[in-house]
């Protein structure tokens, strides 16, 4: 049998109505699976964006317009009023802008210390030596196991003590001072970095800082950023602390600011609901600009910790 029988033989048997049926099969299989995929996702999302979407309806109504109606109106009956955002971000009793930018300013802060303070103490533990490096990390470990809210009686004591009641420092301080978590995941990440990194910058001469500051911190982004954008949205979605720490209501962070917005606003006035779901939409909104913006970066950080620790 010649070579050009053989591959005519084998053209016809792929062609064979068997074979066909059982492409057309396949792909009617794929077909169904992505619909039903698709289909699933689309009806999450629509459930995770109900809320939103009735913030966004409150908020665009008219003083007079009723927010709790059954069934649930989706657009306002009247017309849209899209200046109850610039009410409460400008108006003169309590704007918006002030309680932002003390959140903004306290995010700062603590971003700063954390990235310094963990992957500084991190960075001991994964690449130096030194007498009873297990023995502290697991200390460090254990103190993952203390629920936070025991500490804030004892830390209330000692920040009242030290006279930083009234102000911004116990909201910022800590984290100049390390997360157990934090110096855990940032540990991992760092111990799967060759020791040969370590040994060639030494024989070009680099200190230990300089090979902390020129190479581990540069090949650490991702988990850096991991933690950067978890602690940017502890400190925004913060409502305990300040709310212990803080009795000026210049000084008030935005978690804080939108209950005291909702009790005691335009001078002892109670504001409507629109109002209200208006505020609440405008400090949504800076943390999905977030996600959007470090989505890439936070998933691939996620995932390289994970598979390097």
């Amino acid at each position: 049998m010649s070579q050009s029988q053989t591959i005519k033989d084998i053209e016809l048997s792929d062609s064979s109505p068997v074979k066909i049926r059982f492409w057309r099969r396949k792909s009617v299989r794929k077909i169904v699976h992505a619909v039903f995929i698709y289909s699933l996702l689309i009806g999450l999302g629509i459930i995770v964006l109900m809320p939103l979407s009735w913030m966004l309806t409150a908020a665009l109504k008219g003083k007079g317009e009723s927010v709790y109606t059954l069934p649930v109106a989706w657009f306002p009956t009247e017309s849209f009023h899209w200046e109850n955002f610039w009410t409460v971000l400008v108006n003169d009793d309590y704007p918006l802008w002030r309680p932002a930018l003390n959140t903004i300013m306290l995010a700062a802060l603590n971003v700063t210390g954390v990235l310094i303070s963990n992957t500084l103490v991190a960075y001991a533990f994964a690449r130096l030596e030194f007498p009873k490096k297990e023995f502290l990390f697991k200390l460090v470990i254990l103190s993952m196991l203390m629920p936070g809210v025991v500490l804030f009686i004892p830390s209330f004591l000692l920040f009242n003590a030290l006279g930083w009641y009234g102000t911004y420092l116990p909201l910022w301080v800590g984290a100049f001072f390390g997360n157990s978590f934090y110096i855990f995941i940032t540990r991992q990440y760092m111990r799967s970095f060759p020791k040969d990194l370590d040994e060639a910058a030494r024989i070009d001469g680099a200190t230990r800082f300089g090979i902390y500051w020129r190479i581990i911190l540069p090949l650490s982004k991702p988990v850096m950023t991991l933690m950067a954008v978890f602690t940017i949205m502890d400190v925004w979605n913060e409502f305990q602390g300040p709310l212990i720490y803080l009795n000026d209501p210049a000084k008030f962070t935005l978690s804080v600011a939108l209950n005291y917005y909702r009790q005691s606003m335009f001078s002892g006035r109670e504001p409507t609901t629109n109002l209200v779901m208006a505020a609440a939409l405008l400090s949504v909104i800076p943390m999905l600009i977030l996600y959007f913006f470090s989505q890439d970066e936070l998933i691939g950080g996620i995932a390289s910790v994970g598979l390097k620790g």
